[in-house]
C-alpha cells in the first residue's frame, strides 16, 4: 500500500465513480455532457475543501482518457507549466489540474491563457474563494465556472463503505469492523467534508489494536480521530458570510430556532466579534423604531459577553437573540435614511432655507438670513409649522411608519400630525 492517504487513494477512476455533485455529473448535468461528446472545455470549480474539486478532475480524464497533470498556482513555477504544454505539443491535449487558482500571478497567467485559446491546455482550476471576485477576468472568461457543495450525510457514508469494502486502495485488508455509532459519527460530524472522514476513519484503523477478529472501530475511536468534526469555518471565504447573512435572516423572520442554529455555529468558529457586529445591527436595522430600547439591551448584552468570554458569552448571546427574534420587526428607520442618501447622491440637495441659515456671525442679519425663523420652544407644544427642506424637495417624504408596534404606532401619530401641519 502506498503512503498517500485514503482520501487520495479512493479517489474515482471516472465520472461514473462520483458520489456527489450529481447538478453537473448525473445524466443531464453539463460535465457529463462534456464528458460524454469529449468536448472539453476550461473550467473552474469552487467551494469549501474536501468536496471533490479534485477527484471531479481526475475523473473527467479517466473518462477521456486525456493526459491529466496536477500543479499549484503558487508553488509550480512557470517552468513546470511550460513543461505540461510542452507535453500538451505531444499528446494533443493535456487536463490541467490548477490548485488554489486565485493565487495565479499575472506572469504564470500570461504564458497560459494562448494555450487556453488554442485548445492545447483544458484548465480546471479549483477555489475555495468565489472567482467571481478572487480570479482574474482573463482567466475567468476563459473558463466556465461550476460550484460544488458539501457532500451529504448519506454520500459521506457511501464513500465510507466503498473505503472499507475496498481490498487494493481501501482499509479491507485490515479486516475492520466499525460499530453503527462510529460511522454514524464519521457521516455526520465530518460537516459535508469527504477527505476529512475518510483520513479520520483511515486513522482509526490504523492506530486501532489487531485482535484475531480484525480491528473494531467505536464511537470513541470515531470521536479521537476526529475531533469536534470538520466545522466549516472560513472568516474570509464564502461559507462564513452565508452563515451571518443566515443568521440576520433568521432573526428577521423571527425564527428563533434557526438563528440559535446560526449563532451556535458562529459561537463555535469562535468569531464573538462577527456575532457582536451583527446582532448591534440586526438591533438597528431590522427591529428599529419597533421597539427602540432593543438597541441598548443588545449592547448591554455584546458588552457582558465581551467581559465573559466563551464559553459564558453564548448565555447573554443567546439571550440576545431570542429577544430579537420575537421583537417586532421594522425598518423604517434605515428606509428612511437610504432614501434620503438616494436623492443627495443623486444630486437633490437645493440650498437651506434662509430662515434655517446660521444667524451668529457678523452680517448674518443684514444678508437675510437667521430673518422669518420661528423659534418652537415659544410655541405651544414645542412645535410650529415652517419649511425646512429645500424648496426643490419640500414635499419631500422620507419616513415612512410601520404599525408593528406600539411604540411605532405612537411615533407615526406623531409624525401624522406634524406632516399634515406643515403642509397646511
Amino acid at each position: 500500500m502506498t503512503n498517500e492517504p485514503l482520501a487520495a487513494r479512493m479517489r474515482p477512476n471516472n465520472i461514473d465513480e462520483i458520489i456527489s455533485q450529481q447538478h453537473l455529473v448525473g445524466s443531464r448535468g453539463i460535465i457529463r455532457r462534456m464528458v460524454d461528446t469529449k468536448r472539453l472545455s476550461s473550467m473552474i470549480f469552487y467551494g469549501p475543501p474536501g468536496i471533490g474539486k479534485t477527484s471531479i478532475a481526475k475523473a473527467i480524464a479517466g473518462s477521456t482518457q486525456y493526459k491529466f497533470r496536477q500543479l499549484n498556482a503558487v508553488s509550480n513555477s512557470k517552468k513546470d507549466m511550460q513543461m505540461v504544454v510542452e507535453e500538451a505539443k505531444m499528446s494533443g491535449q493535456v487536463i490541467l489540474l490548477l490548485d488554489e487558482i486565485h493565487r495565479l500571478d499575472k506572469t504564470k497567467q500570461d504564458f497560459l491563457l494562448p494555450h487556453l485559446e488554442n485548445g492545447k491546455i483544458v484548465l480546471i482550476g479549483a477555489t475555495t474563494s468565489n472567482p467571481y471576485h478572487a480570479i482574474n477576468p482573463a482567466i475567468r472568461s476563459r473558463a466556465q465556472i461550476f460550484e460544488l457543495y458539501p457532500l451529504n450525510e448519506d454520500d459521506i457514508r457511501l464513500a465510507l463503505e466503498r473505503a472499507l469494502d475496498d481490498e487494493i486502495n481501501g482499509l479491507k485488508s485490515y479486516a475492520p469492523t466499525i460499530d453503527e455509532d462510529a460511522l454514524i459519527y464519521f457521516s455526520t460530524q465530518s460537516q459535508g467534508d469527504v477527505r476529512s472522514a475518510l483520513n479520520a476513519l483511515e486513522l482509526a484503523v490504523l492506530s486501532s489494536e489487531t485482535s484475531e477478529h480484525g480491528r473494531h472501530i467505536t464511537l470513541q475511536d470515531a470521536k479521537d480521530c476526529l475531533q469536534r468534526g470538520a466545522f466549516l469555518s472560513d472568516k474570509d471565504g464564502d461559507m462564513h458570510y452565508d452563515v451571518m447573512s443566515a443568521f440576520q435572516k433568521s432573526i428577521r423572520g423571527s425564527d428563533v430556532n434557526a438563528a440559535l442554529h446560526y449563532l451556535a455555529r458562529l459561537i463555535e468558529a469562535g468569531d464573538l466579534p462577527t456575532i457582536a457586529r451583527r446582532l448591534l445591527v440586526i438591533s438597528y436595522e431590522d427591529v428599529g423604531l419597533a421597539s427602540p430600547n432593543a438597541g441598548q439591551r443588545t449592547l448591554a448584552a455584546i458588552e457582558a459577553a465581551e467581559r465573559l468570554g466563551f464559553p459564558e458569552a453564548r448565555i447573554p448571546l443567546s439571550q440576545a437573540v431570542i429577544e430579537l427574534c420575537l421583537s417586532p420587526k421594522s425598518n423604517s428607520g434605515i428606509t428612511a435614511i437610504d432614501h434620503a442618501l438616494s436623492d443627495i447622491r443623486k444630486g437633490y440637495a437645493g440650498q437651506v432655507p434662509n430662515h434655517l441659515k446660521d444667524g451668529h456671525y457678523s452680517g448674518a442679519k443684514e444678508l437675510g438670513r437667521a430673518i422669518g425663523y420661528k423659534y418652537p420652544h415659544n410655541y405651544d407644544n414645542g412645535f410650529v409649522a415652517q419649511q425646512y427642506l429645500p424648496d426643490k424637495l419640500k414635499n419631500k417624504i422620507y419616513y415612512e411608519p410601520k404599525t408593528t408596534s406600539k411604540s411605532e404606532q405612537q411615533f407615526k401619530q406623531i409624525f401624522d400630525n406634524i406632516t399634515q401641519n406643515q403642509q397646511k
